[in-house]
Order: structure tokens, then C-alpha cells, then sequence
């Protein structure tokens, strides 16, 4: 298999199905391992699927049926994220004592944690849902720093239902209203993913700038403050 392949949304569609959509999803926002996974470009393309008029143009044989895409994909996406707050909670800190390797790099759980401490815990949980990696890595760094489990289900849910809906039913209009979209699939879901990272490129600048003036970021720690362990 193609590596490239791993990162493309409509190889995923075509390979896997319905089933391997709801389960990919799961899988990049509960599990650390799924982080690279084509979390938004999988959605937009999913949408696609679900009008007649782009199924085909897909390889699909029939369109995927748009209600269970619109229930099943925030269930997934939010059963995903408790796994990964639950993992955070239990495991803590030693959860991310690992080296650095191809896949795991310390800085994205710093990158997790610093949305967290500067947006709050509410606001982190559902921007987190639209910016790549750190939608991975923050649910369980939620879970380190002590977000109370219900506290995080409820801001959970409003950022999986619109992360996962918002781009299945851009996905899904675009299909259907724009001639010969299937050709732009490719072009399109590349322009997500860029939009999608932009915010990590420009604090990943924003840190190299501070490090350069003698402010480096500071490494993941428990932080001490209202945050701090909250009980449930």
C-alpha cells in the first residue's frame, strides 16, 4: 500500500465505507495513534458521498445515506474524545513520558496543552475539533489537567456535532450544487488541510520568535490554578 494513501480522504472512502468512516473518526480524535488520520477532508468527502451526483464520481455505488452520516460521525467523534479524556485522567502525565519518534513528537501534546491553558478548557475542547493533531492530543491532556468528565461532555458534544455536521453538510451541498465538483475533490480536500493547519504554523512561529528572544515554551506539566484537578 501507498503511504500517501493514508492521507487521502477519498482512498479511505473507497477502501473502507461507511463503517470505515465512523470508525477513522473515532479513531483520530480517541486514540493517539490516529492523529495523522484525514480527519476534515474525510468529512467533506464523506458529504460528497451522500449526493447522488458525486458517488459515483468517487467510486462509490451508492451515495452513503446522509442521516446516518449525521448521527453516526458525532457519536463517533464524541465516544472518541471521552476515550481519549479518560485515557488522560487515569494515566496522567507519564500518559506522554515517551522520546520522540516518527509519529510522536512532545511538541504536540505542548501544543495541546497551550490551547487549553489560553482559551479555557471550554473554548480549547471545541476550537481543538478543527485544528489537526491538536484535536487528538487534547482530549487526554484534558483529562491530565482534571476537567471534570461532565464538564468536558458537554462542550464535547457541541464541538464534535459541529466539527463533524458543519463540514458533512458543506460537503454534502457542495456536491450537489456545484457542476463537476468531483473534479475539485482532490484540490479541495488539499485546501482543508492547509486551512486546517494554519493556526499551528503560525504559533509554531509565534514560538520560535519567543525561544529566539529567550522565552521558550514551557514543557507539559500539571499546572497549578483553577484547572488544577477539578473533581467531578
Amino acid at each position: 500500500m501507498d503511504v500517501t494513501n493514508l492521507l487521502s480522504a477519498e482512498w479511505w472512502i473507497v477502501t473502507f465505507g461507511l463503517i470505515g468512516i465512523l470508525t477513522i473518526i473515532f479513531a483520530e480524535t480517541g486514540l493517539l495513534i490516529g492523529f495523522f488520520l484525514p480527519g476534515d477532508s474525510l468529512l467533506v468527502v464523506a458529504g460528497m458521498g451522500a449526493s447522488a451526483k458525486v458517488a459515483s464520481a468517487v467510486g462509490l455505488d451508492t451515495p452513503f445515506p446522509l442521516p446516518v452520516l449525521l448521527v453516526g460521525a458525532p457519536v463517533c467523534a464524541i465516544a472518541g474524545a471521552q476515550l481519549g479524556h479518560y485515557i488522560g485522567a487515569k494515566a496522567g502525565p507519564r500518559l506522554f513520558a515517551r522520546p520522540d519518534s516518527r509519529l510522536f513528537k512532545q511538541e504536540y501534546v505542548e501544543k495541546a496543552q497551550y490551547y487549553f491553558e489560553k482559551f479555557g478548557p471550554e473554548k480549547a475542547v471545541v476550537l481543538a475539533r478543527f485544528i489537526p493533531i491538536v484535536r487528538t492530543f487534547l482530549n487526554p491532556v484534558a483529562g491530565m489537567l482534571g476537567m471534570r468528565p461532565r464538564r468536558f461532555l458537554v462542550w464535547n458534544i457541541v464541538g464534535g456535532v459541529l466539527w463533524t455536521d458543519g463540514l458533512l453538510l458543506f460537503g454534502y451541498f457542495i456536491g450537489d450544487l456545484v457542476p463537476n465538483v468531483d473534479r475539485y475533490i482532490l484540490p479541495g480536500a488539499a485546501v482543508i488541510i492547509i486551512l486546517s493547519v494554519i493556526p499551528i504554523i503560525r504559533e509554531v512561529m509565534k514560538n520560535r520568535k519567543a525561544a529566539a528572544g529567550g522565552s521558550p515554551s514551557a514543557p507539559v506539566t500539571e499546572p497549578k490554578g483553577k484547572h488544577h484537578r477539578e473533581t467531578a
